[in-house]
């Protein structure tokens, strides 16, 4: 039985890929924080790594001691990170110095015998171009549009000047299923029949649901493909009017449709993270945010996946919602 590390195993991709991991047979190790919120983790298989990635010199420690009683881990997948914060120096230390903490302790205690899976986003990159309306592509030169962006694209860089390390790196778009949170607000509104937009419907979305984001990692994981990187999508390309009219379907809802004005939103998002702010809890719209939303073109290239490793989506839009949505009723969250 193989040894897997799960960093920011806690959460929601994160417990997508501890489970794809025990399904696959492999031992795992749950990469959490002492402290974290272990709510998506109650399978009895899943053994616990409790280490802060702040402190290189005792993750160095608890590494040593690890390899002394169990061997070194066969792989390892950095899932853990923050796509919010009220103070944006944040991002470069927990997305990036973080990251090159773990990377640099497994490195000098030599705990790592396999791949190493880097989870970036596809804000490493930036949107598309709004007049070619072009997907993106991973021969583009990024240009992240948000801190959080900035500090992916980063650790990536880091990444690969590291000579002959066994790396992926993984850019998922929208991902969602059931546990998001950033969707679910959509779904909210939409049941309370209100279905909004930002300065215009016309908006170009990619989506990838978190069980084939779970399942296309483990496949390449295991490939003998090594130091590339990939957009993963379910490799179509939808608009916001059809990912609304999808949840409307689902939830069997009407809507008023209403189009926010960019400036408004703009206002709303800074005066929101200025106000969240002060109780120390960053709000889902914000400054950045924003600037996300706001984008046209956030279709990008997958081939990628499909010519190296055979990708075929278990998902589509319809049926990844129809399940998610379906769930989230269930449990009278809808």
């Amino acid at each position: 039985m193989k040894n897997i590390l799960i960093t920011g195993a806690n959460g929601f991709i994160g417990s997508y890929l501890v489970e794809e991991a025990l399904g696959r047979g492999y031992k795992v190790f749950a990469g959490v924080r002492p402290n974290s919120n272990r709510a998506f983790l109650s399978d009895p298989r899943i053994l616990f790594f409790e280490t802060e990635l702040s402190d290189k010199k005792k993750l160095i420690e608890k590494l040593n001691s690890f390899k002394a009683q169990n061997g070194k881990f066969d792989y390892v997948i950095h899932n853990a990170g923050i796509t919010k914060t009220c103070f944006k120096y944040d991002y470069e230390i927990i997305n990036y110095q973080y990251t090159r903490n773990l990377i640099e302790a497994l490195l000098e205690t030599d705990s790592i015998a396999g791949k190493f899976i880097y989870m970036s986003s596809l804000a490493a990159y930036g949107p598309g171009n709004e007049k070619t309306m072009q997907p993106v592509k991973d021969s583009d030169i990024p240009h992240p549009i948000t801190p959080y962006g900035e500090s992916k694209l980063k650790s990536e860089r880091f990444i690969k000047s590291l000579p002959n390390f066994p790396y992926l790196i993984f850019r998922p778009t929208g991902t969602y299923g059931y546990r998001d949170k950033d969707f679910f607000i959509v779904y909210q509104n939409i049941k309370k029949g209100i279905e909004t937009y930002v300065g215009s419907t016309n908006q170009h979305l990619t989506f990838i649901h978190v069980k084939d984001l779970a399942r296309i990692i483990f496949d390449a994981m295991v490939s003998p493909v090594s130091r590339k990187s990939y957009f993963v999508t379910d490799l179509n390309k939808y608009t916001v009017i059809e990912f609304n009219t999808i949840i409307k379907k689902v939830l069997r809802k009407k809507t008023i449709r209403i189009v926010f004005p960019a400036a408004f939103v703009k206002a709303v998002a800074l005066i929101n993270e200025k106000l969240s702010c002060i109780t120390g809890k960053p709000p889902t719209l914000n400054a950045d945010k924003f600037k996300e939303i706001s984008c046209k073109n956030w279709l990008c290239d997958s081939s990628g996946l499909v010519e190296n490793f055979g990708f075929i989506p278990e998902y589509d839009l319809l049926k990844g919602l129809t399940e998610t949505l379906t769930h989230y009723k269930r449990e009278n969250l809808l």
